[in-house]
């Protein structure tokens, strides 16, 4: 992979309204981030978070829009993603320190980058997929700082508790990667693969070139694949979670690059250009060859449930609930909002989000995973409505 410095990169083609920067937070979290900006800087101050595998540039689209309405706007490269750099972010698998991934340390990110912004508190925090992890956890952690707070595609869900009281028995973790090998055919689930030694390599090289490749995985997650008709699932086992697409619960034997050429066989890949267009497409092309994937992959690797770093990160936060306005934007074709049995139906409960902080759910008719792009009108509604009610 190529790695250029910032005096090097060429500037990304934006939308009017909105400008590539940079951050320095080298002094303090590590990061010289790459951020998108719209709006004035003397406004309140909105933050937008990107998932997997997505940038910066994902929410092109709403920025704009939202920046109009007398906000400041900043979307940033999150550590380990596009032009975003520091704290080894070229490392090995070996090598990786994945304490740069927990949860409290990405949250720690944020917070640095909102101080050298020139804020101490941001009005909302919006984020997709994982980024959605992230809007949810900074909530959570900093309410005094994030004082509102917006989760698309990705459904929060309450920290692990630790065992209560002496009697109590330590819960059983179901091992849910040898429950799923055990199904005919053998399965994997998506995340726990993201998280293997060969996942990068895969992702770096896939078959069928990587423009192909991600249009595929864009297609397959979106509204416009007819197959994705998304339900509740009853519980977290091998046998529930078998009902999801390959994409989410993969053949054992398959990578991700062959579930998606496999899944897209005969399949007209054209469909998404009307809200992907190929200069649009060729922006994550351009971005993903230069870094490759290693550094983003690390997330899946600190978040899994397997890991130990993630879950004695998560048990500082055991009983903890979001205490500030939120709300839940996703597409009604989207099985992000169901992958986790439970998440969704969460943000009703008193022991996950405070009394009177939920604001409701969206569900955009048609929109699949990529909600934000795929109907961007739709969402700015929504974010709109919800930052009016504040």
């Amino acid at each position: 992979m190529t790695h250029l410095s910032h005096g090097e990169f060429t500037p990304l083609p934006l939308p009017d309204g909105l400008e590539d920067d940079y951050v320095d937070c080298t002094s303090s979290c590590g990061l010289k981030y790459h951020v998108i900006r719209a709006g004035q800087p003397t406004h309140p101050l909105i933050l937008f978070c990107h998932g997997y595998p997505e940038l910066a540039f994902s929410w092109r689209k709403i920025m704009p829009a939202i920046a109009a309405q007398g906000y400041y706007c900043i979307a940033m490269d999150q550590r380990g993603y596009g032009r975003t750099t520091g704290n080894a972010n070229d490392a090995s698998y070996e090598d990786t320190d994945l304490s740069h991934y927990t949860m409290t340390n990405l949250v720690r990110d944020l917070v640095c980058l909102v101080y050298r912004l020139g804020y101490k508190k941001v009005h909302c925090i919006i984020g997709h997929d994982f980024g959605g992890v992230s809007s949810a956890m900074a909530a959570l952690m900093r309410p005094d700082i994030f004082q509102s707070t917006i989760q698309m595609s990705h459904p929060h869900h309450a920290a692990p508790l630790p065992p209560f009281g002496p009697d109590a028995t330590p819960k059983q973790t179901l091992d849910i990667q040898a429950e799923l090998a055990k199904l005919n055919p053998p399965r994997k689930h998506y995340k726990y693969y993201n998280s293997t030694p060969t996942a990068a390599h895969d992702w770096n090289h896939p078959s069928q070139g990587l423009g192909t490749f991600l249009r595929g995985y864009f297609h397959l997650k979106s509204g416009d694949w007819e197959p994705n008709n998304p339900h509740p699932l009853k519980e977290w086992s091998a046998q529930a979670l078998e009902e999801m697409p390959e994409y989410y619960i993969m053949r054992r034997e398959h990578s991700m690059p062959q579930t998606v050429q496999t899944n897209m066989s005969n399949l007209d890949p054209t469909k998404t250009e009307s809200w992907l267009p190929a200069s649009d497409l060729k922006i994550y092309v351009q971005e993903w060859s230069r870094t490759g994937f290693g550094a983003a992959l690390s997330w899946y690797r600190a978040q899994t449930a397997s890991t130990p770093e993630s879950a004695k990160d998560m048990l500082l936060f055991a009983g903890r609930r979001i205490e500030v306005p939120c709300m839940f934007i996703s597409g009604s074709r989207d099985w992000g909002n169901y992958q986790q049995p439970g998440a969704f139906e969460g943000y009703e409960s008193a022991e996950v989000v405070g009394e009177g902080c939920f604001r409701g759910c969206v569900l955009v008719e048609g929109a699949g995973h990529w909600v934000q792009q795929e109907k961007a009108e739709e969402v700015v509604g929504a974010v709109k409505r919800f930052l009016e009610g504040l």
